[in-house]
């Protein structure tokens, strides 16, 4: 990893700094509380990619009732598709009727994400497990 873009390996660094922060609804805060785009947010402001954001309110189960696809469009604001992720990059699984939960890839498929089921950031599996489960998945990158 030491070849790859000196952001990409900023991103890589924070976001594991914030392993073991506990899962908290529209939180971002390393060591206190984030959700997965909580981490997002947090791991990129820290690395200076973006800057302060309003993030607008949404349900934790709104990928359950809703059929706007919020985070995917909130997440193109920043950045754009690709095929095949990079480190740093997010991918940004299908759950119910959006593309509504999203982790850090380190190097596909390993990733970092906030996971409600484990109640914390922890590593993720993108193609096996849980998190996967057959799910469609999106790649997007800020560079």
């Amino acid at each position: 990893m030491s070849d790859l873009d000196p952001q990409r390996q900023a991103i890589i660094a924070e976001a594991k700094t914030w392993i073991g922060t506990r899962f908290h609804h529209m939180a971002s805060l390393k060591g206190a509380g984030c959700d997965c785009l909580g981490l997002i947010y947090g791991v990129y402001r820290a690395v200076g990619l973006v800057g302060e954001i309003k993030i607008p309110f949404y349900r934790p189960d709104q990928f359950r009732h809703r059929s706007e696809e919020t985070y995917l469009a909130g997440l193109l604001e920043y950045g754009h598709e690709v095929d095949c992720p990079e480190p740093g990059d997010i991918a940004l699984f299908k759950y119910g009727r959006l593309y509504w939960h999203g982790g850090i890839v380190v190097e596909w498929p390993k990733l970092i994400h906030a996971f409600a089921d484990r109640g914390e950031v922890c590593w993720g599996d993108g193609e096996n497990g849980r998190l996967a489960q057959h799910r469609p998945v999106k790649f997007l990158s800020a560079f």
